[in-house]
């Protein structure tokens, strides 16, 4: 009895906590991860570089330090206020991918104080930038960033093993060090992220020292979806098994993953065709907002990584979240996609104060599931009452048909709808009445930056009024006027002095146009072998993957574009 009451307290002696303990518990949330960080703790120990006061404007350089993992990151900041300024509203303003601490001279200007800093590291030649130590040499974008896999290609396992860990931790100790500004009133705060800086507003977002967060581009989606083509209206759907790694970033630290916990008023600006995510899944995300959030978004069509067509709406999002200022930002339109009494895909559009509405553009798309070569359309609205509707010709009824709106209002806030997405044939007798061409249209914004230019033999044409930047076509890739793989491109054209124009296809296969002049028009065509890749100089198989066609003056040169009219572009057979 003894000996059996001995081994049991043995047993429960070994088993003990404090003689083994358990492991750590690893965070499978954004809220896990962050609860044990404090952002204020330990000394910034400022070193400033630069100080001077300059037609008005205060600015300084320094260099602080940031705590993260137990060890010491020197984080390079950079600061502008106007000089004397008192309660002035903070921003932190940050920057994207391998970028360099930037400030919007506007928002100095209109009063607040800016902060920006450096969370790319050590890159070229740069004299001054964030210093990570050896241990945490990932978060230096110029080295192998971890994101879903360590550097020996395993997976990881704690989402602290992350280079967006580091970018985090950071950028919530710079946001302590504006906090600490005298200039700065602490109560009004705000940030703004650009590109990847938009990636690491989500985080932000959490911090209730914020008061409102703006995102350019990033809203996550990449790890699994975008970087291994998981698109969402894939058809029929595509769903390879998630890696552990995969699984625990995205749950844990991908834009994403933050959207329940964010307690900042939040606006997405982005384009249609932009590389961060997916133009629909990056909606999703606002559907896990607490109801209690504000938030809001708008997407310029056809847009890549431009948003210049989006309004004043960060600057009004920050005044109205931040300044308290009263501005009245209508509810985002709703849209419907349905059939017409002719069996013809429509979509119906209610926007919210129409009596204040200035434009409203809908824009459509057939079946691709890539919202990055995507070829929007644009579709004319017909007004009935306070509802908008189009018409959405299509090519196949049994293809998806993409759609949405941005309704722009006197204030110059600009709102997207959700997008929309229908396999006409599930909405009941559809019809398709949208037809193949060869010829690529130049009307309806196909081609950008250019104006009709009727000609004295009385052929109307167009010319690009950019000397600079030419023309571009955003819509090759649309079904109704795709290549065909044996395809060559035909350019008409009429020009009266020598140009030497480039063209570029997808901004990856090139060729120099030598255009010749002549008093009658031209054409010259140009099969795909006579574009080369412009990093391995080999030759573009064919034409039928190009989405996006640029022709402009050739650099060097002193080529006018707008001296050469267009008068069609179109597919021919490719001679042999």
């Amino acid at each position: 009895m003894k000996t059996t009451l001995l081994l049991s307290g043995l047993l429960l002696f070994l088993l003990s906590p404090s003689v083994h303990p358990q492991s750590p518990v690893i965070p499978q949330n954004p809220a896990q991860l962050w609860k044990d960080y404090d952002p204020e703790k330990g000394d910034f120990k400022e070193e400033i570089v630069s100080e001077q006061t300059a037609n008005g404007i205060y600015s300084r350089d320094s260099y602080i330090s940031a705590y993260v993992l137990g060890e010491e990151i020197r984080v390079y900041c950079t600061y502008r206020t106007k000089a004397g300024a008192t309660n002035a509203p903070g921003l932190l303003d940050v920057h994207g991918w391998m970028g360099l601490p930037s400030i919007s001279a506007e928002y100095v200007n209109d009063g607040w104080a800016v902060m920006a800093h450096d969370y790319c590291g050590k890159k070229d030649n740069r004299t001054h930038y964030t210093k990570y130590p050896l241990k945490l040499d990932h978060g230096r974008m110029e080295a192998k960033t971890i994101h879903a896999k360590l550097p020996t290609g395993a997976d990881i396992t704690d989402p602290k093993q992350t280079s967006h860990y580091l970018w985090f931790a950071i950028e919530r100790r710079v946001l302590g060090y504006l906090l600490a500004q005298k200039e700065v009133d602490k109560s009004r705060v705000g940030a703004r992220g650009y590109s990847y800086g938009g990636t690491l507003m989500w985080n932000l977002g959490m911090d209730p020292r914020v008061k409102a967060i703006v995102s350019h581009f990033g809203i996550g989606w990449i790890a699994y979806y975008r970087d291994r083509g998981i698109w969402m209206y894939e058809n029929p759907p595509k769903e390879p098994a998630m890696s552990a790694g995969e699984k625990l970033f995205i749950q844990t630290v991908e834009s994403q993953a933050h959207a329940p916990y964010i307690s900042a008023p939040t606006l997405w600006l982005t384009g249609s065709n932009d590389h961060h995510s997916g133009h629909e899944r990056g909606g999703e995300t606002f559907k896990m907002f607490k109801p209690s959030v504000p938030w809001s978004f708008a997407v310029q069509a056809r847009g890549h990584h431009n948003t210049e067509k989006l309004g004043d709406d960060c600057k009004l999002w920050l005044e109205k979240y931040v300044l308290g200022k009263n501005i009245a930002w209508p509810a985002r339109p709703k849209a419907e996609i349905d059939l017409d009494k002719n069996g013809v895909p429509q979509i119906r559009v209610t926007p919210d104060s129409p009596m204040t509405l200035k434009e409203l553009q809908i824009v459509y798309t057939q079946k691709d599931p890539n919202n990055l070569t995507r070829s929007w359309r644009d579709a004319p609205a017909i007004r009935e009452g306070n509802t908008w509707s189009a018409k959405l010709p299509v090519l196949n009824v049994s293809d998806y048909v993409f759609a949405f709106c941005n309704v722009r209002y006197e204030n110059n806030i600009v709102l997207s709808s959700d997008f929309k997405a229908a396999i006409p044939a599930n909405l009941g007798k559809a019809v398709a009445t949208d037809k193949v061409t060869d010829s690529i249209p130049w009307q309806n914004n196909e081609w950008t930056e250019t104006e009709p230019a009727k000609t004295p033999d009385g052929i109307q044409g167009f010319r690009a009024n950019n000397k600079k930047t030419g023309t571009r076509n955003l819509q090759m890739g649309d079904p109704a006027w795709k290549a065909k793989p044996d395809s060559a491109l035909s350019i008409r054209f009429l020009c009266s002095e020598p140009q030497k124009l480039f063209l570029s296809a997808n901004d990856q296969f090139d060729k120099t146009l030598e255009m010749q002049p002549s008093n009658t028009w031209q054409t010259v065509v140009i099969p795909a072998k006579n574009l080369l890749n412009r990093r391995t100089t080999q030759p573009m198989s064919d034409w039928s993957k190009t989405s996006d066609l640029l022709i402009m003056p050739a650099l060097g040169s002193n080529a006018d574009i707008s001296k050469v009219i267009f008068a069609e572009f179109k597919w021919v057979p490719s001679q042999p």
